[in-house]
């Protein structure tokens, strides 16, 4: 004879759902307990009564061949799921995933027929029920029936009936969750057969009536025949309180993971309310704001009144956010929002025992962080590194191997230069999704150091951009990758001495220059490039010359872009005089030549010049010759945005350059003059306001002489010049 079976429909991640599954598994003993959950996982489910198994976790399966190809189903620790699973294991229950296994491929067929026949009681049964009953939504009809209700009741009976009348007016199911339920039925069939005892299913609501309606064996058979499969494996990842949030796009998320954990944590006690309250006033203490007892009396006072008012048992946490905002922020929102995530949503993040099989990057991963003592978060926080340390450098290292393997658990903001070479400052914040990234990149290697430097190494072979190249060079070189960086270095050499595209080899300097100047924080890693980059950047000044000519607009702006950047890093590497000396001599022979782009001269001037290679004289009697009349406006405009772009401060103190400017800008047309406007606000545009007044004060002082007139300003009579507003129009209308 079949044992007996009681469908228990739950809510997933459901607090109160959790706290009424448990009474009714401790009132029916059952010897089997299933679950709703892929079936070939079901030998890592007692793992999750493990003590140093911490929620949430989530239960990650990927295909052998494909790891990209990856579901998680998280847990927390107030998931009725995860509760039956401790009381299984507690109990000494036999227990099992009952759900079509994961190793089940969804067919093109099963996705187009989901996307026709899924109508709004399938997708959100929940929400059709709130709807029946007046509430505005789901959540807070749940919340009110189940989650926060604090008399037991029959409460799976009505929940069956509420998912069986919805059932009788809804669409016929979608292939695949008919193919689900039919899986599950089998399932149930098999375990009542085996049992001695009662049998417990834990399933969502949804379910239930699917589940306890009478099937033929034969036909649910029938329905799976066929099915794709494919070879997968399954472990335990750590899973973060924010991917609990439905805002984080989680489809069977809550909206408040810390209020949920919080009603977990507080059962049916009286005082649920006061210590949320206490624990929000607290947090506003700690972010400076002046909290009293009175107050927070006072609030707990008009949730209560606001529960009541919306007809709701009792109060939830929109009630208790009201009431904060009113008693104990003083009607600012603002302040609310300043704790709210942290408040609602946590920064909590699971933890798994040393015993789980890991995939063995995922293992490596937790061996490095006990190594490095760095603890996964899933809020942002910030970790400045001190690379002469050994613990600094190992922190530096393992989060720089991550980013090459496209885990970007840290984020380099400022690698401190203005407090020396030494230091570096990371932004940290972990996604469940990097265990993913990170079973995708085994086919790389089995330990984070050996996967980091095959896929580098990798991308190096099919990197034909020699900018780029380096770029992958420095990030082996910042990650400890001997090998990668070696083998990198070698096709810089081979492909630098093959290429004579000028862009190319200027884009290659600025991370090679990072890595000489700022390389003796990781010992060899400067001395690699020393003999290299000199030699780059004598290739790149022969070619500069050719290259510069007859450009249009945007090669001329990229070309303009790798300049100023190699000229950076030329000057941070310091290099030997005879190499910077060629670079200078490439600059010259840009100013000697017509064809040169007007852009590209302007901006060479203006290096030379900052660099005290080209006299004032000369850099006057060029700028006057490049904005003589005789010059196409096009042309002169182009060379006036390569030299004073970013730099047009140099205008205030050069009474020279300033007077040559002058000078052409009176002798534009008017339509030349509007025509250019736009480009020279741009040129213009880093000045702030103090530095435009200085700008202005500075030609009034030089037109004081000239042909002016008087405006009133301010009730004032003071000296406008003549061509005082081209000056006005150029920096955006300021008066002086």
């Amino acid at each position: 004879m079949a044992a007996p079976v009681s469908l228990f429909g739950i809510r997933h991640h459901g607090p109160g759902s959790a706290r009424r599954l448990v009474e009714a598994l401790d009132a029916l003993a059952p010897t089997v307990v299933l679950i709703e959950g892929p079936a070939d996982a079901t030998d890592l489910l007692p793992l999750l009564a493990d003590p140093d198994m911490v929620p949430p976790v989530a239960l990650l399966t990927y295909a052998e061949d494909n790891p990209a190809d990856a579901s998680f189903f998280p847990f927390a620790a107030w998931s009725p799921e995860y509760q039956a699973v401790r009381w299984a294991v507690r109990h000494g229950a036999v227990l099992r995933f009952i759900d079509l296994p994961a190793s089940d491929r969804v067919t093109a067929a099963e996705d187009a027929d989901d996307a026709e026949t899924m109508d709004a009681v399938t997708r959100d049964p929940i929400g059709a029920l709130a709807d029946a009953a007046g509430y505005d939504d789901g959540e807070s009809w749940w919340s009110d029936v189940i989650e926060q209700n604090p008399a037991p009741g029959p409460v799976f009976a009505a929940v069956s009936d509420a998912m069986t009348a919805l059932r009788s007016d809804a669409r016929p199911l979608p292939a695949r969750e008919a193919a689900r339920e039919a899986h599950m039925r089998l399932e149930i069939a098999r375990a009542a057969r085996d049992s001695d005892g009662p049998v417990a299913v834990v399933c969502g609501a949804w379910h239930v009536p699917a589940l306890a309606a009478r099937h033929p064996a034969g036909a649910d058979r029938e329905l799976l025949k066929g099915r794709g499969k494919t070879r997968i494996k399954a472990t335990w990842a750590p899973w973060t309180a924010p991917r609990l949030a439905r805002g984080s796009g989680y489809g069977a998320g809550v909206a408040a993971p810390g209020w949920c954990a919080h009603l977990w944590d507080s059962g049916d006690a009286g005082d649920r309310d006061t210590v949320w309250l206490a624990r929000i006033g607290r947090l506003l203490r700690t972010r400076g704001h002046f909290v009293s007892t009175a107050s927070v009396i006072e609030a707990q006072r008009l949730g209560t009144a606001l529960a009541a008012l919306r007809g709701r048992p009792g109060p939830g946490f929109e009630e208790l956010r009201d009431a904060t905002i009113a008693c104990l922020c003083f009607g600012e929102r603002a302040v609310w929002d300043d704790i709210a995530t942290e408040l609602l949503i946590g920064a909590d993040v699971g933890a798994i025992p040393a015993s789980t099989p890991l995939a063995p990057l995922l293992e490596d991963l937790q061996r490095q962080q006990r190594a490095t003592r760095l603890k996964p978060e899933a809020l942002e926080r910030e970790l400045a590194v001190d690379l002469r340390s050994d613990a600094g450098l190992g922190r530096s290292t393992l989060l720089h191997r991550l980013q090459a393997l496209d885990v970007p658990w840290g984020r380099l903001t400022d690698a401190g230069r203005s407090r020396g070479t030494f230091r570096e400052n990371w932004k940290l914040c972990w996604q469940p999704e990097f265990a993913v990234r990170l079973v995708e990149n085994l086919v790389h290697g089995a330990t984070i150091a050996e996967a980091a430097a095959t896929r580098v190494m990798s991308a190096m072979r099919d990197e034909a951009d020699l900018g780029r190249l380096a770029g992958l060079v420095r990030t082996a070189m910042l990650a400890d990758l001997g090998a990668a960086a070696a083998f990198g270095i070698a096709a810089l050499e081979t492909r630098a001495a093959l290429t004579n595209d000028c862009l190319m080899l200027l884009q290659a300097l600025p991370p090679m220059a990072d890595i000489v100047r700022y390389g003796e924080a990781r010992a060899g890693a400067a001395a690699h490039l020393s003999a290299l980059m000199p030699r780059i950047v004598v290739q790149a000044a022969l070619a500069l010359p050719y290259a510069a000519r007859n450009l249009d607009a945007d090669a001329a702006g990229a070309l303009r872009a790798a300049i100023v950047a190699a000229d950076g890093a030329i000057a941070l590497a310091a290099l030997p005089g005879e190499v910077a000396d060629s670079w200078r001599q490439a600059m010259h022979r840009l100013l000697g030549h017509a064809q040169t782009t007007r852009l590209i001269t302007g901006l060479a001037a203006r290096l030379l010049y900052e660099a005290d290679a080209l006299p004032a004289a000369a850099a006057t009697d060029l700028l006057g010759r490049m904005l003589s009349p005789g010059t196409p406006i096009a042309d002169a405009a182009a060379f006036f945005d390569g030299f004073f772009a970013g730099s047009g401060s140099r205008l205030i103190h050069d009474g020279t350059l300033r007077g040559a400017v002058d000078t052409w800008l009176m002798t534009l047309e008017a339509e030349e003059f509007t025509a250019s406007l736009p480009l020279f606000r741009r040129v213009f545009a880093t000045l702030d306001s103090r530095e435009r007044r200085r700008l202005f004060d500075a030609v009034l002082g030089k037109a004081s002489g000239s042909a002016a007139g008087y405006r009133l300003l301010d009730g004032a009579m003071v000296l406008w010049p003549a061509h005082f507003d081209r000056i006005a129009g150029i920096l955006g209308g300021t008066r002086p």
